[in-house]
């Protein structure tokens, strides 16, 4: 492992070795960017906090090259199961059916200890990463070549390191935020909450629902999620005059779980109280430091949603680092780019923010006329039956951004992984084409024009998956092969196109139903990044 030193110089200065942390400094250490990554913890927290992920977090841990590492330690997400107040059935959420759009079952619930620490190993493997366990961030200053990190060990010792750019994943209580000058916008949710984690024996499992539930109870709303093997999580809201103090402790935990089980069928893992807020960063960046993350959003739990928004801040954020940094994008230009980061990611967690808060007001309403009402518009706008809605139709798409002006209907959506036939045997297309810029296309290569291939070099790579059968071929900036399921070409009938520019992070710059269409989106993004395209 690389060692820290005073006065080093980084590219990229990390603070915070959490999941979303860890996640930056992978992806930028994957790519060479100098990162060093600090943390006033030495180990992970060995107790689960984040329970949920979803298709596309486990395609960022695809292209580091951990998804086989974390998949033991993830399950699929059982169905969500919403109930009024008289035990009926109001509202119904499950994942779809395969096959699955990114290549990853699209909602699973995982034990973070063991996957944390499967990215840190990860990143502290990786050449051109600095780990620096135990050290507080203590102070950041700015100059018009880069910033000055201080920082301090448990013994007093200080020391103080030069980067281009610093990233804040510090958490809630962020340091790195507060030293920015950066502030929370409070998006109107603040609510008491007990968490507790409890590993269940066999007789308690006997007791419990086979679906995670939604207690939509005027009462005392909460929620029930089954996790990983017999792990099993309650998130219980807290009533007025209850002390968060003692109800989270042993004591306090039983008294809320006895409805379900007792002390002689489980064994508590964590017990936790919890203000459950909506908030979000009024600007993400501050000339060269960025936050991400807690540090940047906080939003209620109603959808498992915390640790994958971190997720998205780093992989949104790292690759248009590394452009800027190897100088792919300059002056003006590389500034822009940069913006959008907060441009993109504040808007994507204040819409999802907005429907997690919709979704609470459905599980959290007190008042029992109301609650009747609610669960009477429910059933009603279903006809009468619940249906089951895919829990990733409320994911939005990106909105605003570094994504091209009438770029059509698949603009700023997720581009679908499918599997494909590699020249070994069926692959995954991230696997096949890489994780850069890619032009994807339906056309074969022999049927798309010489330029759109001689644009691949300033591009990335064309990737060409035919409807019809094809064998493996490739060539210097380009690849043809077969799909296998039928994910891609459902997706580009659904979107009228037969083309899409993808960027880095997988989301789509723009679609193209013609040759020429396809050639005014690239040279769209070339006057963007200031490329020189042909």
């Amino acid at each position: 492992m690389n060692k820290l030193r005073d006065k080093a110089g980084y590219d990229v200065v990390v603070v915070g070795f959490g999941p979303s942390g860890a996640v930056a400094a992978a992806l930028l250490g994957q790519s060479g960017i100098r990162t060093l990554v600090v943390d006033r913890s030495h180990e992970v927290y060995p107790k689960p906090r984040a329970i949920a992920l979803d298709h596309e977090i486990m395609r960022v841990f695809q292209n580091l090259g951990l998804a086989d590492a974390i998949a033991p330690h993830c399950e699929p997400f059982t169905p969500s199961e919403y109930y009024g107040v008289d035990g009926q059935l109001i509202k119904r959420l499950a994942t779809v059916e395969p096959p699955y759009p990114l290549g990853h079952t699209p909602s699973m619930v995982f034990s973070q200890p063991p996957v944390e620490a499967a990215l840190r190993r990860h990143v502290e493997s990786l050449p051109a990463v600095t780990v620096a366990l135990g050290w507080r961030f203590t102070g950041v200053e700015q100059d018009g070549d880069g910033a000055t990190v201080r920082m301090e060990n448990s013994e007093g010792t200080a020391l103080s390191v030069r980067a281009r750019y610093v990233i804040g994943c510090d958490g809630a209580s962020s340091s790195v935020r507060e030293a920015a000058g950066i502030t929370l916008e409070d998006l109107e949710f603040d609510e008491p909450w007990l968490v507790v984690d409890v590993q269940v024996n066999e007789r308690g499992l006997a007791k419990l629902p086979t679906t995670s539930v939604q207690y939509c109870e005027p009462g005392r709303p909460c929620t029930y999620v089954i996790g990983p093997g017999n792990h099993r999580r309650w998130e219980i809201s807290l009533l007025p005059g209850e002390d968060p103090a003692y109800m989270a402790t042993e004591e306090g935990a039983w008294s809320v779980l006895r409805r379900w089980i007792g002390p002689e069928d489980a064994t508590l893992w964590r017990q936790a109280s919890y203000r459950f807020h909506a908030l979000v960063a009024s600007e993400w960046r501050n000339g060269r430091v960025f936050i991400a993350g807690d540090a940047a959003h906080q939003q209620p739990p109603f959808l498992g949603q915390g640790m994958c928004q971190g997720v998205r801040d780093a992989a949104n954020l790292a690759w248009k680092l590394r452009t800027v940094l190897a100088g792919d994008a300059t002056g003006p230009a590389a500034e822009a780019l940069l913006d959008t980061y907060r441009v993109e990611r504040r808007e994507h967690v204040r819409r999802l923010t907005t429907r997690i808060k919709e979704i609470g007001a459905v599980i959290c309403e007190r008042d029992p006329a109301a609650a009747r009402a609610r669960d009477a518009a429910l059933i009603d706008a279903a006809g009468g039956a619940i249906k089951t809605v895919p829990r990733q139709d409320i994911i939005p798409p990106l909105s605003g951004g570094l994504l091209a002006r009438g770029g059509g209907s698949g603009t700023g959506k997720l581009f679908p992984q499918p599997r494909v036939s590699g020249p070994t045997g069926p692959l995954l297309l991230d696997e096949l084409a890489g994780s850069g810029w890619r032009i994807v296309t339906n056309r074969r290569i022999a049927h798309l024009p010489e330029e759109i291939l001689a644009l691949a070099e300033h591009v990335g790579i064309v990737v060409s998956i035919p409807p019809e059968e094809v064998a493996f071929s490739s060539g210097p900036y380009w690849m043809q092969a077969r799909e296998l399921d039928g994910v891609l070409a459902g997706w580009f009938a659904r979107h009228g196109c037969c083309a899409a520019l993808v960027r880095p992070d997988h989301y789509v710059y723009g679609v193209a139903n013609s040759g020429q269409a396809l050639r005014d989106l690239v040279a769209g993004l070339g006057d963007t990044l200031d490329l020189r395209i042909p």
